[in-house]
């Protein structure tokens, strides 16, 4: 087997196994990605939990970044021995992989406030007043055997 075919051969054994991992630097989001920076894993740590949807959304893709970056420095230090690293090969894979920008790291949230049903101050509700007794009813029975018209004077 020529020389070149063998490095050729042993590259793309690497290539296959080569995968990059990067986590959040909360720690709320581990991401592994392949040679071609496509996500094969994603898991979140107990802190994710804490996280508001936005901002954990925001950890994702900036950790996916950061592993993409690796899987892209994995793929030109794997190919440089076969095709040369000033080669026109290495500088055609180089500028086809090209690095994602890397955001910067966002400072942590300031802390939130939130006022949970114990801690808010409101006015305790006023309690409905007890309902009015009824107006006592004369009796009919005082009446029994009088005359039905009265006349007035």
């Amino acid at each position: 087997m020529p020389e070149i075919a063998r490095r050729a051969a042993e590259a793309k054994a690497r290539l296959m196994s080569i995968a990059a991992t990067a986590t959040s630097p909360d720690g709320a989001v581990t991401v592994t990605v392949n040679t071609s920076g496509a996500l094969q894993e994603l898991t979140f740590g107990p802190r994710a939990d804490e996280l508001p949807r936005a901002r954990l959304a925001a950890s994702v893709v900036a950790t996916a970044k950061r592993a993409q970056v690796q899987a892209a420095q994995q793929l030109t230090s794997v190919m440089a021995p076969v095709i040369g690293p000033d080669s026109d090969a290495m500088k055609f894979l180089q500028e086809q992989i090209p690095a994602p920008e890397l955001p910067e790291e966002e400072a942590p949230a300031p802390p939130r406030w939130e006022f949970t049903e114990t801690q808010q101050e409101t006015p305790p509700s006023p309690k409905t007043p007890p309902a009015r007794p009824a107006r006592p009813r004369p009796d009919d029975d005082e009446d029994f055997g009088g005359p039905i018209l009265r006349r007035g004077l």
